[in-house]
């Protein structure tokens, strides 16, 4: 097998300095939780690492498509789609993408006295992350985004602290998963029982995969010419044409407020080819991605 260590189209990454990590050590609203490395990695083929002393950081990975695999204390084990794991600090251990299903990964290395308890509080990994009616998995990937993107707008103390913040929340979105779930207020404005939004909750979910009909309709337990009958009925549209649309919705909001490339992201919203993206995305909003990035609005 081929092993590459970096170079996956659509990839984003930051790695802290050093400096800037010694700074948050000794911050006390820093200290108990920080990063050190974040990134996203789309259909990340050939992904390997092998550490034979480990590192100092604790290591989370979040496979959303594809399979891959981790290994620590020479037991082997299989990741799939919609599972994560951590691995501890100073412990050997290594880890890949499938070949044949090459995963789509969030990761995190992060270090801090709070570090580890995240790690013991599950018994075994992987865990689950399975899409449902009351996941909000998108709810969850935003978050990601946000630690991101406010790392990316450099290293202030104030930008240290509230990724710090929010990487607690983050971790603890899949630490108290159920309690995340049953959020009354989300609940009380997002819990819908008909079938189109349902339907439209798990298009939502999983907005970064490459998902087809019969996924959907699978999903309801229904027929797929039921489905597609009874949501076009609904929403005046079919199930892909809608998925579509909510796509581009999303790349505009990508456009609109961060600074990704569109070969980055394409993959967030479920394209893998970005000339094939540019083309849904100018047919749907009349105007091509670098030209809508460029319009002001408001």
């Amino acid at each position: 097998m081929m092993k590459r260590k970096d170079g996956f189209r659509g990839q984003r990454a930051i790695v802290l300095p050093e400096t800037i990590i010694s700074i948050t050590e000794q911050n006390p609203l820093t200290s108990a939780l920080l990063i050190t490395n974040i990134g996203y990695y789309p259909n990340a083929e050939s992904h390997f690492r092998e550490r034979l002393e480990g590192i100092s950081q604790y290591i989370f990975i979040y496979c959303v498509k594809g399979k891959g695999w981790f290994n620590i204390n020479g037991v082997t084990k299989i990741v799939n789609e919609n599972q994560f794991f951590i691995l501890p600090a100073n412990i050997p251990h290594s880890y890949g993408s499938n070949e044949a299903e090459p995963w789509t990964i969030y990761w995190i290395h992060f270090k801090g006295f709070h570090a580890q308890y995240f790690l013991e509080a599950q018994q075994s990994y992987p865990k689950n992350i399975t899409p449902g009616e009351n996941s909000r998995i998108e709810y969850r990937n935003q978050l990601f985004e946000k630690i991101y993107s406010t790392l990316e707008m450099g290293y202030s103390l104030e930008h240290l602290q509230y990724a710090s913040m929010c990487l607690h929340y983050y971790l603890a979105s899949l630490m108290y998963i159920n309690l995340f779930r049953d959020d009354a207020f989300y609940l009380k404005n997002t819990k819908e029982k008909d079938l189109a939004n349902s339907a439209i909750h798990f298009m939502r979910e999983n907005i970064e995969k490459k998902i087809i009909v019969e996924d959907i309709a699978r999903e309801l337990h229904i027929s797929t010419s039921y489905f597609s009958t009874q949501f076009q009925k609904s929403t005046g549209f079919a199930p892909i044409a809608y998925l579509n649309n909510l796509r581009i919705q999303k790349a505009c909001q990508y456009l609109d407020f961060t600074d990704m490339k569109i070969n980055q992201l394409c993959h967030k919203i479920g394209y893998e080819d970005a000339y094939y993206f540019s083309r849904i995305f100018t047919k749907t909003m009349g105007i091509s991605p670098k030209e809508y990035k460029k319009r002001k609005k408001g």
